[in-house]
């Protein structure tokens, strides 16, 4: 579903959202959860959209449900994944999920991706601008293209009304709610968070 020129709304990808931004360069935001792989692909293709045409895979943090088809659409693809630095090692395995996460990672089957390259802050990824928003994980980032904000699990939409992600699955809530002041104060007029449908942001938001 297009959500304005450019962008659009991989809604076969239900439970976690995935993301085509056509900027730049054609970025996908996040992958789901495992076994999404032939749902998002048939989208993309109605979309026009060949595996090989995406350029960047750029993945907000390290939960099992956005990272779920990264090794296959990147095998497929050839794309450059992105992860941020300090979610690499739960995304390579070398750490443990910390909390509640542990318990899921071990009941949700995945194959680890191998990441390509970690983000710098400030910098943009095939027209997407990478803002630093921990707490929800400790790398946890968010993209803004144009007047779109790609917050990953910072917030959800709950009822058409944005919301904070659940404190229960927070590594540090105090850090994300810091984090959600901070992109208060950007501009921006839509909200495409993973979970929860597309929103244009409200007046407390």
């Amino acid at each position: 579903m297009q959500i304005a020129k450019n962008v659009h709304w991989i809604t076969r990808a239900k439970g976690s959202y995935v993301y085509l931004v056509l900027g730049d360069e054609p970025v996908l935001i996040d992958t789901g959860m495992p076994n999404r792989g032939p749902d998002i692909l048939e989208e993309l293709r109605e979309l026009g959209i060949r595996p090989q045409d995406i350029a960047h895979i750029v993945l907000t943090h390290h939960d099992v449900d956005h990272i779920g088809n990264a090794k296959h659409l990147k095998a497929l693809s050839g794309a450059t994944l992105w992860a941020p630095e300090r979610d690499v090692p739960y995304i390579h395995g070398a750490a443990p999920r910390p909390g509640i996460k542990r318990a899921i990672a071990s009941l949700v089957r995945h194959e680890r991706p191998e990441v390509d390259r970690i983000y710098q802050a400030g910098q943009t990824v095939g027209g997407l601008e990478v803002i630093e928003t921990p707490g929800h994980t400790p790398g946890h980032v968010s993209f803004r293209y144009q007047d779109i904000l790609f917050p990953g699990d910072l917030v959800m939409t709950r009822r058409g009304k944005i919301v904070p992600s659940p404190r229960f699955l927070a590594w540090d809530h105090r850090v994300l709610m810091q984090s959600i002041d901070s992109v208060r104060r950007l501009t921006f007029d839509w909200v495409c968070p993973a979970h929860g449908q597309p929103v244009r942001r409200t007046p407390l938001f």
